[in-house]
């Protein structure tokens, strides 16, 4: 598997070339989830750096480290479902299911319920 992320050429000795169409669709794909990662990883520096301390106590290094972590997380992800898809393709077989937009939407909701939380606590107890 790690080989195929940095060996392109060992994609192409599996089974025959797709339609290019296609692959360039997985290239837009995983160029797609790169920018997620970039944009969770930029919103987790910006949370370290600007947010004020929250009421709950560590909660603002919390949330950087929990956005950091989730972009590295799509990043890998990216990869691996690009490689996993492109050698579907070349095989001719089903294209690869994936529960991980189901976790980054769970866990992006459940961050954002939290933070709803901290809102509402910093606003309760505001003179």
């Amino acid at each position: 598997m790690l080989r195929q992320w940095f060996d392109p050429e060992e994609t192409r000795r599996v089974g025959s070339t797709p339609d290019y169409r296609f692959s360039l669709a997985n290239e837009r794909t995983f160029l797609a989830w790169i920018r997620t990662g970039l944009a969770l990883v930029a919103g987790g520096l910006a949370a370290a750096q600007f947010l004020p301390p929250l009421p709950l106590p560590y909660l603002r290094e919390v949330i950087a480290v929990g956005l950091l972590a989730l972009g590295a997380a799509v990043a890998v992800r990216a990869v691996a479902h690009w490689g996993r898809t492109e050698r579907a393709m070349r095989l001719g077989t089903d294209l690869p299911t994936s529960r991980f937009p189901l976790v980054l939407a769970a866990v992006i909701g459940a961050g954002a319920i939290l933070l709803i939380v901290a809102v509402v606590i910093q606003s309760v107890r505001a003179p």
